[in-house]
C-alpha cells in the first residue's frame, strides 16, 4: 500500500488549501482506516496536526483547531484536509500517514500504519 499526498503549493496568508491523500494498493482491499495528518516546519519537530479515527472521531492540534478540518472522502481510501485562515505558521511539509487494516487478494489479514511523501505549504506574506 502506498498513499499520496497531493494539493500543497504556495498560498497568500489567510488564504485556504486543501490536501488530498489516497492510498492505494494493488490487491488490498481496505477493512478499517484512521487517517493522521502530521506536518514538520524546518528546525521543528514534526507535529501531529489533524487526525480521523477508523470510528470517525476528529482530534486537531491547538493550533489549526477552528481553522482544520479532516475528513474522509466518499471512497475509503481517500482523505482531504480543508485548511482556512491560513497563517505563517503552517507553512511546512505536510505528511499523511494511515492506520489501515484489510486483505490481500491471498486472504491474508495485514493491519500497518503507512506513510506518504510530504506535500509542501507556502504560506506567503
Amino acid at each position: 500500500v502506498q498513499l499520496q499526498a497531493s494539493g500543497g503549493g504556495l498560498v497568500q496568508l489567510g488564504g485556504s488549501l486543501r490536501l488530498s491523500c489516497t492510498a492505494a494498493g494493488r490487491g488490498f482491499t481496505i477493512a478499517t482506516v484512521g487517517w493522521d495528518w502530521y506536518r514538520q516546519a524546518p528546525g521543528k519537530q514534526r507535529e501531529l496536526v489533524a487526525s480521523v479515527t477508523s470510528g470517525g472521531t476528529t482530534n486537531y492540534a491547538d493550533s489549526v483547531k477552528g481553522r482544520f478540518t479532516i475528513a474522509r472522502g466518499n471512497a475509503k481510501n481517500t482523505m482531504y484536509l480543508q485548511m482556512n485562515s491560513l497563517k505563517s505558521d503552517d507553512t511546512a511539509v505536510y505528511i499523511c500517514s494511515a492506520d489501515l487494516t484489510g486483505t490481500t487478494d491471498l486472504g491474508t489479514w495485514v493491519a500497518a500504519r503507512y506513510w506518504g511523501q510530504g506535500t509542501l505549504v507556502t504560506v506567503s506574506s
